[in-house]
């Protein structure tokens, strides 16, 4: 059994935001935990979303540097690198599921790497997609 585990950019946004409240916490801690254990997983995808949502989206958007920074952090983590054919297995998972295609991509970055758990707010909590379940660490949070 992997021990392997992916995370959204979802869960790495509110890691980040300060301003989030107890979804901040509970993502801080899990990612916290990710880091501990060495068993973070992530995709170019969810890279290129974090970089993007830390300068545009953020309540307190940062700097570019801040944020190649944060990226650059990231790079220790286990990086699944979106391929042409994943893209053709996303269009797949996306008809399979009825979910969108960037969730689809998602997804399929997780299965392929090799993890087993999905954290995302996105993906319904406990479902399982294959060989991969998605959790929401954010639960029960307003």
């Amino acid at each position: 059994m992997s021990d392997k585990r992916f995370v959204d950019t979802d869960i790495l946004m509110y890691a980040h935001d300060s301003t989030a409240g107890e979804k901040h916490k509970r993502a801080r801690a899990l990612v916290a935990e990710l880091w501990q254990e060495r068993s973070g997983v992530i995709s170019t995808q969810v890279l290129q979303e974090l970089s993007v949502s830390l300068r545009r989206k953020a309540a307190h958007p940062v700097d570019p540097k801040t944020a190649r920074e944060i990226v650059t952090d990231y790079l220790s983590w286990d990086v699944y690198v979106n391929t042409g054919e994943s893209v053709l297995d996303a269009l797949a998972l996306e008809e399979r599921f009825r979910i969108s295609f960037w969730d689809a991509l998602v997804l399929q970055a997780a299965e392929a790497s090799g993890a087993t758990v999905l954290y995302s707010e996105v993906f319904p909590d406990g479902r399982l997609y294959g060989t991969v379940r998605a959790v929401n660490p954010l639960a029960g949070l307003p």
